[in-house]
This record gives structure tokens, C-alpha cells and sequence, in this order.
């Protein structure tokens, strides 16, 4: 039985955040300073009472309908998500009403973000193995921008809103699933966060209160946190490493691989592994010029780009790595 990726759609909020905009805002930052250093145009973000749950309900919504899939099929719905509706309930609940889902279905949230998709995966490939469920709806969506300061030039330059909706299931026309190799880094939790606003710092009037850190990015507590240095070597030492063992796991060599779809986090990170790692750079996809950074839904939304832009054709093998807060990461290969 082969389990795997039947269809893909995605959605971008409709206000867009323009590289001029930021320079606008930024006295050091140019329009062209800024696509240099992060490879981003523009980016899509969610209107003030626009939630991730929001975009995942029209992806999913575009699902059904460009793809012709009966949404009674469904009977899990998996949210991958760091910017919940509430604290609780959790957000696929919600959107298993909103969705017109079976009452039979399964549904529960995935708290992570640059890696989600890849566990996401293993997860829904899991559920369809042990004969819990037949076709599991896998929802990505992000609006880090709510989590971000607006003179916080370092985080608002890279990160963008979005969302995708998969359908993993089974049969002989789907991206079958491979093997994983996943991985996490608790120690680093540090370098990518919000750390006031839940349990264990809630907020307060001494957490809203916003400073400027030496590069004269400003944000409070309950903003995001993130030390891209260390991210940085985090990513540069595992990502080798996770390729290395999921080419082990699938008895392959790196040449076996037709393309290459990494988390997309910017254009320097992305150049960089690319040349270390030694991939061919036809066989390396990058596409987020237009949207950015949209953390667990960058690896889906990719993906769909690289098939409508003919990059991908029946039978290719694709690696999937995902990377980044946590500190986790994961990887897999798909068999087109």
C-alpha cells in the first residue's frame, strides 16, 4: 500500500508588505539591501482579525474544490501550526466544524514551525499505517507577523503569512512517503522565541514593554525572539547530517536525488547549505522571493510552486528537510 501526497493547495492573505515599505520605516535598510541580504520582495500578511486557523480553512476550502475532493472522505485534520486561534480548544477542532468534516474525524494541533511538515508527515503517514485513518487533511499555517514588533527589522524583513492544505492518502497517483529521520535540539529553545505570554511567563506590563537590542531591532517579551547566529550554525551542522542518514535509510546516494526542497527561511541560509552540502544547483528549489519566510508552510507551498513550474515530473525522488525552532529538524524523501 502505497501512502502518500495526493494534492496540494495553498493561500496568501491578500495585504501585501513591500521591501519599500520596510525601507520607508528602516533609516539603515534600503529596498535593495533588504532582497539582497534576504532573497524577499514582499511578503503576504494577515489582516488584523485574520487568524492562522483563517488561512487554513481556505486552503483547505481550495482543496476541496480545485481538486475535487468529497471533504466527507476525510476522516483526520491535523493543524501544524504556532499561532492558534486559543490557548485551548485546539484550532483543528474548530476547523473540523468550520470545514463541514465528519463528526468521525479525528483532530488535534501540532505546536511547531519550520520542521512541522516534515512531522507532519510521519505523523499522517502513521495514522493512514496502523489503519487509524484513510485520508488525513495536514494543515500548515503561520501569521508569525502577529508575534513580531514593528520595528523589529531583523524578524519583519524575513517573515511572511501563509497557509497549505495536503491530502495524504493512499493509492497509485500519490507522492509516496518514504522514511524520516527527525531529530531535536531542546537546548536551543532559546534562540527562537516568544517567551512572554503563556504559562510560564504570562503576560504583564513589564513584559509589553518594548527595548532595542544592539542592531536596533525593537521588541518586547511578547514578541519573537531570534538569535540568527545560532540558528544559523544549528542549521549549517544538522541539515548535512539529516541528509546523510535519510540517503542511508532509503539505500541512496545523494545523485539519486532529482530535487532538493528545503525549509525556505532566506536566500543567504539557502546559498550557503546548497554550497556546502555540494547540490547541484538546478536540482535545488527556491521559491519565497514573493511571499517569504511562511515557517511550517514554506515546505508545502514550495512544493506545489516546483509542480506548476514543471520542476517536478512523475517518478522523481525528492528530499524534503525542514529546520529551526524547537531547535528540531527532519527530513524524507518523496517518490513522485
Amino acid at each position: 500500500m502505497k501512502i502518500g501526497i495526493k494534492a496540494i493547495e495553498y493561500y496568501l492573505p491578500e495585504d501585501i508588505l513591500t521591501n519599500d515599505e520596510l525601507a520607508a520605516i528602516y533609516d539603515d535598510w534600503t529596498a535593495e539591501k533588504i532582497l539582497n541580504k534576504t532573497g524577499i520582495e514582499h511578503r503576504h500578511i494577515s489582516k488584523s482579525n485574520e487568524t492562522a486557523a483563517d488561512l487554513a480553512f481556505y486552503a483547505a476550502e481550495k482543496l476541496f474544490h480545485e481538486q475535487n475532493i468529497d471533504r466527507q472522505d476525510i476522516d483526520f485534520v491535523i493543524l501544524l501550526t504556532q499561532s492558534p486561534d486559543y490557548h485551548l480548544p485546539t484550532s483543528a477542532c474548530i476547523l473540523q466544524h468550520r470545514l463541514g468534516l465528519s463528526q468521525k474525524s479525528g483532530a488535534f494541533d501540532i505546536n511547531l514551525g519550520c520542521s512541522a511538515y516534515i512531522y507532519g508527515l510521519a505523523v499522517a503517514k502513521g495514522l493512514i499505517n496502523s489503519g487509524i485513518a484513510k485520508n488525513v487533511l495536514l494543515l500548515t499555517a503561520e501569521t508569525y507577523s502577529k508575534y513580531i514588533h514593528p520595528m523589529d527589522k531583523s524578524n519583519r524583513t524575513i517573515f511572511g503569512d501563509g497557509a497549505a492544505a495536503t491530502l495524504i492518502s493512499t493509492g497509485d497517483d500519490v507522492a509516496e512517503i518514504g522514511a524520516f529521520d527527525l531529530g531535536t535540539d531542546g537546548s536551543g529553545a532559546e534562540y527562537l522565541m516568544v517567551p512572554a505570554g503563556a504559562a510560564r511567563i504570562p503576560k504583564s506590563v513589564e513584559t509589553g514593554v518594548a527595548k532595542s537590542d544592539e542592531n536596533g531591532s525593537v521588541r518586547s517579551e511578547e514578541n519573537i525572539y531570534m538569535s540568527g547566529a545560532d540558528v544559523f550554525n544549528f542549521t549549517i551542522e544538522v541539515v548535512p547530517q539529516t541528509i546523510k542518514e535519510i540517503l542511508i535509510k532509503e539505500n541512496l546516494q545523494q545523485e539519486d536525488i532529482d530535487l532538493f526542497i528545503f525549509h525556505q527561511a532566506n536566500k543567504f541560509m539557502l546559498d550557503y547549505l546548497r554550497k556546502k552540502i555540494k547540490i547541484d544547483k538546478e536540482k535545488f528549489y527556491m521559491n519565497f522571493a514573493d511571499i517569504g519566510n511562511t515557517v511550517s508552510a514554506t515546505i508545502p507551498i514550495a512544493l506545489k510552486r516546483a509542480q506548476e513550474d514543471g520542476k517536478l515530473k512523475s517518478g522523481d525522488k525528492v528530499m524534503l528537510v525542514g529546520f529551526g525552532v524547537g531547535l528540531s529538524w527532519g527530513s524524507t524523501i518523496l517518490n513522485w
